[in-house]
């Protein structure tokens, strides 16, 4: 991909390429059924999003994903976070 493309995400989003590609990796590589990442997983999703995420969120969302156990996704997370904020 073009680099103004990545520029205008950066722009629009505030989140730098280097950072959501690191949250791709790490997503397309985690075990679900790890409880630690998972939770590594939504405190990094909730610091792209510039939101807090408290223990008893993280506690519901981890729950959540552990319970499906094979996928993950990011948007969902993202949604729960800002339902809660």
């Amino acid at each position: 991909m073009n680099e103004s493309f990545f520029r205008k995400i950066e722009n629009k989003t505030g989140v730098s390429m280097d950072e959501l590609f690191a949250l791709a990796n790490a997503v397309q590589h985690a075990n679900f059924q790890d409880e630690r990442q998972v939770r590594k997983i939504i405190r990094k999703v909730g610091k792209l999003a510039k939101k807090d995420v408290s223990k008893q969120l993280e506690d519901q969302i981890a729950e959540s994903i552990l319970k499906n156990g094979n996928s993950l996704n990011v948007g969902d997370i993202q949604r729960m976070i800002e339902k809660n904020n």
